[in-house]
Formats: structure tokens, C-alpha cells, sequence
């Protein structure tokens, strides 16, 4: 009898406690929540944080994010205005702005997602197809400049564009809010993470970049062959006006020494009979020297000067 008695208070206390705590929940400063009942939404949502009560087994709590949420597009091939294939990755940053309406329409984060791509991924590709390539990847008119110094300058000018990448992003931003305006959501930033030509496309670029570049090594090539020749040519031409002015400058002082030498043989000769005899002698010593040697046999006259010098020596 004693243990009935505590037994069945002992189960009550048990059982509110259970009451107490599922009637309880609390909201910290970044969630916000909506309280549903049966699935139906009961109320406004709590958004401030504290704790806050419910119908224990029969409400439940569905909580949402109060801060900025990622979205991260799936890249996609799209086609340009002017047909070239590009791939697009695109990301953004959205924000539940009024959870009692998300929850009507989204359910949850999943379901804003799923409709996110539909939404984003749609605007993405429309735009894009409705611009030309430079206008999804320049911001502004400019004027090329030439960074690397190796390269010849360009003389090509940039295609103008109208629009420009950051107002086709603000463009799809604007759209895409006017589209998820009933969603309780808020987009509040959408870029454009990475954009390229699709394999075939880039091949040719690839290949186009390559014969520019080879075309401006030939050109320095036949320009470096050019002034190789010039610089060859002004040096042969150097050389032989060198020569030449060295060779004018030889023969005038041969031409100079001979006549001094002339001028002291004559002037030797004509000292005197002895100075004429040791002229003679002498120049005859110098054609003997030049003339011969011991295999040399001659025949001379006895008039010549030479006879005489020989017959002397015996």
C-alpha cells in the first residue's frame, strides 16, 4: 500500500516533467523559427532569441537560418550571342527574409535550393545567351597595353561593349529577386566564379595564340637576319676603306723612302772619284749577293764591272 503511494505521484511528476520539457524550445540569436501544427504553420515566426513555449506532441518546431546561405551553380555549357560555346560556373549568397512564407512555399532548405537552380541557372543562361562573349567577360571600355616587352606592340583595339560583366550579374541579381519575391527569400549577391571556352573552342584559341606567337618570332627572326646583314656589310665596307687608306698610306711613304734613297745615292756618287768607286763596289757586292750562289755558273764580258771586281780578288 505504501509503495502505491508514491508510485503513481512518482509517474505523474515524471510525466509533467516529460510536458515540461517538450513544451519548451529555445531560439539562439541565429535561427529563426516556425511552429507548425499538424504541418500547418500556427502563428507568426519567433525570430528574436529566448525561450518560448509549444503544445508538447502536437506543435513542432521547424528552424531556419537567420544568416546568409551559399549557393553554388552547377557549371553549365551555354552559347552566346555571337555562337560560341562557353562554360559558365556561377555562384551567390541568399538570406530567408520571412520564414512563415519560406516555409509555405519552400518547406525547407532543400526545397529553396532546387528552386534556386531553376531560378539563377534560368536568368544565367538567358543573359548570357542574349550578349556577345566580350560583354560576359570585360567590365569597361579600355585601351590594350603591351606588359610583357619580349612581345612586339599590339596595334589592335578592343571591341567595344555596351554592357558589361558586373551589369549582366547585377541584371540576372535584379531578375532573379523579382522572380523569388513570394518565396520569403532575398538574393543579395550573384557572380559569376568562372568562365571558359568549351575543349573544341579552346583548341582554337590555343592554336591561334600559337601562330601569333610563332608569326612574331619570325618576324624577329628575319628582323634579326636584316640587321646581321647590315652590321656585315658596314663591316666589310669599314675593312676595306681601312685597307685602302692603309695601303694609300703605305705606298706614299715607300714612294717617300725611295726618293730619299735615290737623293743619297746620287748624292753619294757625285761626292767624289773614291766615294764613286765605293758605290760601285758596293752596289756590285750587292748583285752578287742577290745573283749567285755555288751552283751559279756565268759568262761575262771583260768590259763588265763585275769581271773586273773578280779578277781584282785574284
Amino acid at each position: 500500500m505504501s509503495k502505491n503511494k508514491f508510485f503513481i505521484p512518482g509517474i505523474i511528476i515524471a510525466v509533467l516533467v516529460v510536458l515540461l520539457i517538450s513544451s519548451i524550445y529555445i531560439v539562439n540569436e541565429k535561427e529563426q523559427v516556425v511552429i507548425t501544427q499538424f504541418g500547418r504553420p500556427i502563428g507568426n515566426a519567433v525570430t528574436t532569441p529566448g525561450i518560448n513555449f509549444k503544445i508538447p506532441f502536437i506543435q513542432e518546431v521547424n528552424v531556419f537560418e537567420k544568416r546568409y546561405l551559399e549557393w553554388d551553380g552547377d557549371p553549365n555549357q551555354i552559347p552566346t550571342k555571337d555562337k560560341k560555346f562557353i562554360f559558365i560556373d556561377t555562384y551567390a549568397r541568399w538570406h530567408i527574409t520571412d520564414p512563415l512564407q519560406f516555409y509555405k512555399r519552400l518547406t525547407n532548405e532543400r526545397g529553396a535550393q532546387s528552386r534556386l537552380d531553376d531560378i539563377l541557372d534560368g536568368e544565367t543562361r538567358d543573359y548570357i545567351a542574349n550578349h556577345n562573349l566580350e560583354e560576359t567577360v570585360r567590365n569597361s571600355n579600355r585601351v590594350p597595353t603591351v606588359t610583357d616587352t619580349i612581345t612586339e606592340p599590339s596595334t589592335d583595339t578592343l571591341v567595344d561593349i555596351s554592357v558589361g560583366r558586373e551589369r549582366i550579374e547585377k541584371m540576372i541579381l535584379k531578375t532573379a529577386n523579382e522572380r523569388a519575391s513570394d518565396l520569403g527569400i532575398v538574393i543579395k549577391d550573384f557572380k559569376i566564379k568562372r568562365l571558359n571556352y568549351v575543349e573544341e573552342v579552346r583548341d582554337q584559341v590555343f592554336k591561334r595564340m600559337n601562330s601569333e606567337r610563332f608569326r612574331i618570332a619570325d618576324k624577329f627572326r628575319s628582323e634579326g637576319q636584316g640587321e646581321a646583314s647590315r652590321i656585315n656589310g658596314e663591316k666589310v665596307r669599314d675593312l676595306k676603306s681601312i685597307q685602302s687608306t692603309a695601303f694609300e698610306q703605305a705606298e706614299k711613304i715607300k714612294g717617300k723612302a725611295d726618293a730619299a734613297a735615290a737623293a743619297i745615292y746620287a748624292s753619294a756618287y757625285n761626292q767624289s772619284n773614291m766615294s764613286k768607286d765605293l758605290y760601285s763596289f758596293l752596289k756590285s757586292m750587292e748583285t752578287f749577293e742577290t745573283t749567285f750562289d755555288q751552283q751559279t755558273s756565268i759568262i761575262l764580258s771583260t768590259d763588265s764591272d763585275l769581271f773586273k771586281f773578280l779578277k781584282s780578288m785574284d
